[in-house]
């Protein structure tokens, strides 16, 4: 195929506007060139004569390619929820989502076309969950004591968040401490405590602060430690994680992400995610189990796409706001990360003054450009040079703070979905008054 077949095509488009499969014929040639943009224009077109789903399909493919994943998941999802079960649209929605970073629904994905084509499997899909699912169950073995962390910060290391520590404090640290207290007033001691803010706001330090504070062993849980690709198995890796912590009391586990795991179960299509997340709670439950000890933390970005259950009492009842670090925090966070780099009279208090609603990240990518430009610098002159405030401030100007995007989202729940108070710690945050 080259320009010349192009061309031919075009020409006879032009005296058959209507004729689809010439137009996809077309359409497909240009996707061979790799000349995507006119590839989309073509299929878009064909659109305009028939919604049929080879030509839906072939537009996600394009998509695909230029990388727009939530665009070909968008067509995708709408061709299966409008019933097609065609292995290439099932094929490619698991590629998409595995693109997207939806490790879970992938497996879903790619776990349904297996059930319907056990013969069509993918060499890329098998690579990225079949075969780490294999080597999860070979070496992922969570009764193993080795997953269990002795965290030594406390919360005299973390800077700032006062109304974290005073939450966290009340609800399992003064338990642990006065534990007849407690069960004289018939309250269990343990539960769990759901972090939420946006990313990159010490969530995870906090959590290891608390274990220190308890003297207690850590156990930290990805959704990636959890998911399994294999029908039961991701219930009993989240069932083996409560064992070895019911076992080695007092016990922290710290889930992060937990809006993956535990999504409202009425927007799963797949049993798979509803029967974690009810496995979830009967953990949370400790039904079977006796969770006296067991401490839970839960990190989330988005606690309004959680399921209602997870809030209900005994389960993550206390829901706690993680702001981005305040002045002193940012004082502290700027003077630790230089603290092993060359540098020459940093004054660290208008650093801070600056940096207004920025997260720990965004100070790790703000003290990264300014190393970068001086870097640049240095290979002129061959020698290097310490890092200046100047410098610091010049790399605060260019960089936006990746918080301000998530408060865009939160203000609307903590406006107009906000009837329990749930969010009036964002309110608060952002000086907006009811």
């Amino acid at each position: 195929m080259n320009e010349q077949t192009v061309n031919s095509l075009r020409e006879a488009l032009k005296l058959s506007p209507d004729n689809v499969p010439l137009r996809m014929l077309l359409a497909e040639t240009l996707i061979m060139l790799n000349k995507l943009d006119e590839a989309e224009k073509e299929y878009t077109e064909a659109l305009n004569y028939t919604q049929d789903t080879k030509i839906k399909l072939g537009l996600a493919n394009v998509f695909y390619k230029k990388e727009n994943y939530s665009a070909c998941n968008v067509i995708l999802e709408s061709l299966i929820d409008a019933g097609s079960l065609d292995a290439a649209v099932l094929t490619l929605h698991a590629k998409a989502l595995l693109k997207e970073n939806e490790r879970g629904k992938a497996m879903e994905a790619y776990q349904h076309l297996l059930e319907l084509y056990p013969n069509n499997s993918d060499q890329e899909l098998d690579e990225e969950l079949r075969m780490r699912a294999a080597h999860f169950e070979e070496e992922q073995d969570w009764t193993d004591s080795r997953f269990l962390e002795k965290p030594d910060v406390k919360f005299e290391n973390v800077g700032g968040m006062q109304g974290v520590k005073k939450e966290i404090d009340l609800k399992i640290i003064k338990p642990l401490l006065h534990p007849e207290l407690y069960k004289a007033y018939g309250k269990k001691i343990g539960g769990g405590i759901l972090l939420y803010g946006p990313p990159g706001c010490g969530k995870t330090f906090i959590a290891k602060a608390t274990a220190g504070e308890v003297n207690a062993k850590f156990i930290n849980v990805g959704l990636n430690d959890i998911l399994d690709m294999w029908v039961g198995n991701s219930e009993k890796n989240l069932h083996d994680i409560f064992e070895l912590a019911r076992n080695n009391t007092p016990c922290v586990i710290f889930i992060d992400e937990i809006d993956a795991l535990g999504a409202s179960r009425s927007d799963m299509k797949q049993s798979a995610s509803r029967h974690l997340i009810n496995q979830f709670l009967q953990e949370l439950d400790g039904i079977s189990n006796n969770n006296e000890g067991v401490l839970i933390l839960g990190a989330t970005n988005t606690p309004w796409n959680l399921d209602p259950a997870f809030r209900r009492p005994g389960r993550f009842d206390r829901i706690v706001f993680v702001p981005p670090p305040d002045e002193a925090s940012r004082e502290a966070i700027f003077k630790l990360k230089l603290a092993a780099k060359p540098t020459e009279g940093i004054d660290y208090s208008q650093l801070a003054k600056k940096t207004e609603h920025c997260s720990g990240a965004d100070i790790d990518a703000i003290i990264d450009l300014a190393i970068e430009e001086k870097l640049e610098a240095s290979f002129d002159s061959g020698v290097p040079t310490p890092l200046q405030t100047k410098d610091l401030l010049n790399a605060i100007k260019k960089h936006r703070p990746s918080t301000q995007e998530w408060f865009a989202s939160a203000k609307n729940f903590a406006l107009f979905a906000n009837d329990s108070g749930l969010y009036d710690d964002i309110l608060a945050y952002l000086k907006i008054k009811k």
